[in-house]
């Protein structure tokens, strides 16, 4: 059924950046990472936001080049906040044996670490100070000062993601324009920065974001769990400024992860997510295949992220084109069930749907 298109509601977060409507594409590296998906969600009146933590400069580059030839609208870049130096080979010859017979089983050759583990991110964020894009985002950890200085002095709009209370205030510190808060509930990366026990930054979407609401006084993003109108409805209620969606866009046409991919989401399978350190190196949240169960075994000894990506990738890559889900990283939150084929128009008027004047952020100056 058509849902008449609502007129857009003031919004101080949605002003600054010049969108109709405060709904946020979550950033999605990767597979996911593609300009149709991003232009599309810009054109609907939302913010797109590329996923770039795994993109060289150049295809950085080139990749805001190809968004801004579908639309005129703002959109955005993530990327992974990365320190520079040595990565431990501890657990690599271990892993590589256990890697083994799923590249024979893929028809693939022996797995091996490969001399670049990841892309340089001072070249990326250089890419991305001279892009002049309207959103800046970030996970991992926080930019340098200078960075952020020199983001906001270009009139970007940056953004931070916090698991935690204590996150979100040391991005505060920081001078960010906004706050991502991530829910357990999320698909993807846990953006946990200040401890190394992610599991006690496990904290649900619906009592992290009233706390870090009223713990600081910037807008806040909420992300995880929400996939139609009424996880937008209840972010607003609970102190959101706007919201991130993610898992629920992998599934429209625009999207551009593989058939597996997409039909694992809108399958039964998908009630099924778990937290694994196995594919990345650090946590994240995806729907649980043969991959995930027959390496339980490295979740506290796989290497730590990049070497476990790296060491994954090729795997990753030949199921994708093979059509293989129980080998791909099939990265979700645990809103994977609502997902259904649809346009990404057709999403974003069900997402708007959450939205009516009496949901609008509880701020501390109303209450």
């Amino acid at each position: 059924m058509h849902c008449p298109r609502r007129p857009a509601m003031p919004n101080t977060l949605a002003q600054r950046l010049h969108v109709d409507y405060p709904i946020f594409l979550a950033p999605m590296a990767g597979e996911a990472a593609k300009a149709p998906l991003v232009a599309a969600v810009s054109n609907a009146g939302g913010l797109g936001v590329l996923g770039a933590g795994y993109m060289s400069p150049d295809r950085l580059l080139a990749t805001i080049a190809e968004i801004r030839s579908l639309t005129s609208r703002p959109f955005g870049v993530n990327l992974f906040v990365m320190a520079p130096g040595e990565r431990s080979s501890a657990g690599v010859d271990t892993m590589r044996q256990a890697l083994a017979r799923y590249h024979a089983e893929l028809g693939i050759a022996p797995p091996t670490l490969p001399a670049s583990l990841e892309e340089n991110y001072e070249a990326q964020m250089e890419a991305v100070l001279s892009a002049g894009v309207a959103a800046f985002s970030f996970t991992f950890g926080v930019p340098s000062a200078q960075h952020i200085d020199a983001l906001k002095a270009g009139g970007v709009c940056v953004m931070g993601t916090a698991t935690t209370v204590d996150e979100a205030i040391e991005l505060e510190r920081h001078g960010v324009d906004a706050v991502v808060a991530q829910g357990a509930e999320a698909g993807g990366h846990r953006g946990t920065f200040l401890t190394d026990d992610f599991q006690g930054a496990m904290i649900g979407t619906m009592a992290l974001v009233p706390q870090v609401a009223d713990a600081v006084r910037l807008p806040v993003v909420a992300a995880g769990g929400i996939a139609d109108r009424r996880g937008v409805r209840a972010a607003l209620a609970l102190g959101a400024s706007a919201v991130s969606v993610g898992t629920a866009f992998l599934s429209t046409i625009e999207s551009g992860v593989s058939d597996a991919y997409k039909l694992t989401l809108t399958g039964p399978a998908s009630r099924h997510t778990g937290v694994t350190r196995v594919f990345s190196g650090r946590p994240a949240r995806g729907v649980r295949n043969r991959f995930m169960d027959e390496m339980r075994a490295f979740e506290v000894s796989a290497p730590a992220y990049p070497v476990a990506n790296a060491l994954t990738r090729d795997m990753r890559a030949a199921a994708s084109r093979q059509g293989r889900p129980e080998f791909l990283s099939l990265w979700a939150g645990q809103s994977a069930p609502l997902s259904r084929n649809c346009s990404v128009a057709q999403l974003m008027e069900e997402l708007r749907e959450g939205l009516s004047q009496s949901d609008l952020p509880l701020t501390r100056e109303a209450r």
